[in-house]
């Protein structure tokens, strides 16, 4: 257990050096049918530059340390990729780690399964950057992203489920995701480009009203009789009880808000009529 958890702290202080190594001229890559680790990459980059490190990446990390048969070539290859994403580090050393691992027997699966994993500890963006390079490596085409999964990259809430319930009261598509639905009830509103909810009153006896807090893209609000207001991520909008008012995406943007509903007595939503094209149109 001390020579696992050496080996681990081992690839973890020095991926650096790794990524050097396996991303330059590496002669030192292993499969399940070769025998002995041979590494020269050190001594070839920086033998004349710093031969103590040459020496010490090819002798000491891809000398001893890989050919270590405490644990299976296999699994040092599991290590390092997970050690590399850990630490943000996904140019082309991790492309090559990641094709030794395939050349020593790690699935598609068992890769996809530590990505994963690792993701929980590491961080969503960097398992994202992993995935699109183990993708290359286990040749599986690279689908590209849409509009809609370009934006939600933006934002830190999600996107959520096609707002179907609604649809009725929306020119556009919408999408709704539940962020609390305890205490204090929340919602990401996301709006595509152009839509808009329609003129509509959050009625109550005492108390009510809604709150808007804009978290990505450009939108409007607009009450009754005032101009409207451009909305941008950290915008935050007080809706009064009784107010007949609208909010939606720009013409040319996404929006998302977060809808935070406020307690009031006989509470009730009346919607109204759409917000016409004209009306919308006059929008900058």
């Amino acid at each position: 257990m001390k020579k696992i958890l050496l080996s681990i702290l081992i690839m973890s202080f020095l991926a650096q050096g790794t990524c050097f190594a396996l991303g330059n001229k590496n002669k030192g890559v292993n499969n399940m049918n070769s025998g002995k680790i041979v590494q020269t990459a050190g001594r070839d980059n920086l033998g004349n530059f710093a031969p103590e490190f040459a020496h010490f990446n090819d002798d000491i990390l891809f000398g001893e340390n890989w050919n270590n048969k405490d644990i299976p070539i296999k699994t040092r290859c599991i290590i390092t990729v997970v050690a590399l994403m850990s630490q943000g580090i996904t140019d082309s050393s991790m492309k090559h780690h990641l094709q030794n691992a395939k050349n020593n027997g790690v699935t598609k699966e068992e890769i996809a399964a530590a990505i994963t994993h690792t993701a929980f500890y590491a961080g969503w963006p960097k398992a994202w950057a992993t995935f699109n390079l183990a993708k290359e490596i286990w040749n599986e085409p690279t689908q590209a992203l849409t509009e809609k999964d370009n934006y939600a990259h933006t934002i830190m809430f999600p996107i959520g489920e096609p707002n179907i319930a609604y649809a009725k009261y929306f020119i556009g598509q919408s999408y709704i995701a539940p962020v609390s639905t305890e205490q204090v009830k929340i919602y990401n509103v996301t709006f595509e480009p152009k839509c808009r909810n329609n003129w509509h009153i959050h009625k109550a006896k005492s108390g009510g009203g809604q709150m808007l807090i804009a978290i990505g893209g450009r939108g409007y609000y607009q009450e009754w009789g005032k101009e409207p207001i451009e909305m941008k991520a950290g915008d935050v909008i007080n809706i009064p009880a009784n107010v007949k008012h609208w909010h939606g995406a720009a013409s040319d943007s996404w929006f998302s808000h977060l809808a935070v509903e406020v307690d009031g007595e006989e509470t009730s939503n009346e919607w109204l009529e759409p917000v016409s094209d004209e009306e919308y149109g006059k929008l900058k």
